[in-house]
C-alpha cells in the first residue's frame, strides 16, 4: 500500500509540481524585484521563452521517441546566419519570406541528416550523431560569410523578432502556433501515437508494424525545423546574425522538456509540460538578471536545475 501511495504522490507531483513551482517563483520574484511584474518585463520573458520554447517543442518529439538532439543550438546559429545573408544579399531581392523558408530548409537538412544516420544505423547512439552535428553546424556557421557576423538587417525581417500585435510580440504567436500544432499531432494523429510507441517500447512497436526508421527520421527532421525557426526569430530579435548565437541553448531546451515531465527514456510526456518547463526556465533566467546574479553563478544555478530535472525524471521512472 505504501508503495502505491508513494507512486501516487510522485505522479501528482510530476503533474502539478511544475505549475506550483512556477507560480511560487513568480510570486517570490514579484516581491524581490519591483520590475518583474511589469508588463514590459512580462513581454520580454515571453519573447525570450518563445525562442527556447519552439526549440524545446521540437525536442519533445525526439525525446518522446527515446532520442536526444544536442545540435539544436548550433542549428539555430547556422539557420540564423543563412537567413540573414539571404535577406541582406544585394541584387537578389528575395524578401523576408524567402529568407525565412531558406533558413528553415537549412534546419530541415541538418535534422534530416541526423535522422537518416540514426534511423539507418542502430549501432551509433543519437548522442554521438547529434554531438557531431553540433560541431559540424557550428563550424559551418563560423565558415559562412567568411567568419563575419551579418548586420544591417531589413526592417521587414526584424519585425519577426521585434514586432508586436495587440501589444504582444509576434514571436509569441509563432510559439503558440507551433505548440498548438505539435500538441494536436502528438495527441490526435497516428504519427503521434507511433512516436509514443517507439519511445515506450521500440521492439513492441516494430512487432506491431510501426516503421521505426521513418518515425526516428521524422522526429529529428521536426527538431531541426523548430531549431531553425528559433534561429530566424533569434537573429531578427538580435538585429544581427552572430557567430556565437545559440551557445548552450540546447541545455535550456533539454531542461525545459525534462522539467516539463517528458521522460528521457521516452514514451511519456508532452507539449503542455514542455511549455511550462520553458516558462520556468525563462522566469529563472529573467529573475537572475533582475537580481543582478553574475554570469558564473547563473551557470551554476542553471546547471543545478538541469541536474534536478534529470533527478526528477529518474524518480518518476522508478515510481512507475
Amino acid at each position: 500500500m505504501s508503495k502505491i501511495n508513494h507512486a501516487h504522490f510522485i505522479d501528482l507531483a510530476s503533474r502539478f509540481g511544475i505549475a506550483a513551482g512556477f507560480i511560487a517563483l513568480c510570486i517570490f520574484l514579484s516581491f524581490a524585484s519591483p520590475y518583474f511584474a511589469s508588463w514590459d518585463n512580462i513581454g520580454n520573458i515571453l519573447a525570450q521563452v518563445s525562442i527556447n520554447g519552439i526549440m524545446a517543442v521540437g525536442l519533445t518529439f525526439v525525446i518522446l521517441a527515446a532520442g536526444i538532439d544536442l545540435s539544436v543550438g548550433s542549428v539555430l546559429a547556422l539557420a540564423g546566419i543563412v537567413s540573414a545573408s539571404v535577406v541582406t544579399a544585394s541584387g537578389l531581392n528575395l524578401g523576408v519570406t524567402a529568407a525565412v523558408l531558406i533558413g528553415i530548409a537549412v534546419g530541415a537538412a541538418t535534422g534530416a541528416a541526423n535522422g537518416a544516420i540514426i534511423a539507418a544505423s542502430r549501432s551509433i547512439p543519437p548522442f554521438i550523431v547529434t554531438l557531431g552535428m553540433l560541431s559540424a553546424a557550428r563550424g559551418l556557421t563560423q565558415i559562412y560569410n567568411h567568419g563575419s557576423q551579418i548586420s544591417d538587417l531589413t526592417d521587414d525581417f526584424m519585425i519577426i523578432g521585434n514586432g508586436q500585435l495587440w501589444g504582444i510580440q509576434i514571436s509569441v504567436y509563432i510559439f503558440a502556433l507551433v505548440s498548438a500544432l505539435s500538441f494536436l499531432v502528438l495527441k490526435y494523429t497516428r504519427f503521434g501515437r507511433y512516436v509514443y510507441a517507439v519511445g515506450g517500447n521500440e521492439r513492441g512497436a516494430r512487432t506491431a508494424g510501426v516503421n521505426i526508421g521513418f518515425v526516428k527520421f521524422s522526429v529529428y527532421l521536426i527538431s531541426g525545423v523548430c531549431a531553425a525557426l528559433s534561429g530566424v526569430i533569434f537573429t531578427s530579435r538580435a538585429t544581427s546574425a552572430s557567430l556565437q548565437a545559440g551557445l548552450g541553448y540546447e541545455l535550456d531546451a533539454i531542461a525545459a522538456v525534462v522539467i516539463g515531465g517528458t521522460s528521457l527514456a521516452g514514451g511519456r510526456g508532452g507539449v503542455v509540460g514542455t511549455i511550462l518547463g520553458a516558462l520556468l526556465i525563462g522566469v529563472i533566467n529573467n529573475g537572475l538578471d533582475l537580481l543582478s546574479v553574475d554570469s558564473g553563478n547563473k551557470q551554476i544555478i542553471k546547471g543545478a536545475v538541469i541536474v534536478f530535472a534529470v533527478f526528477l525524471d529518474t524518480v518518476r521512472a522508478r515510481a512507475r
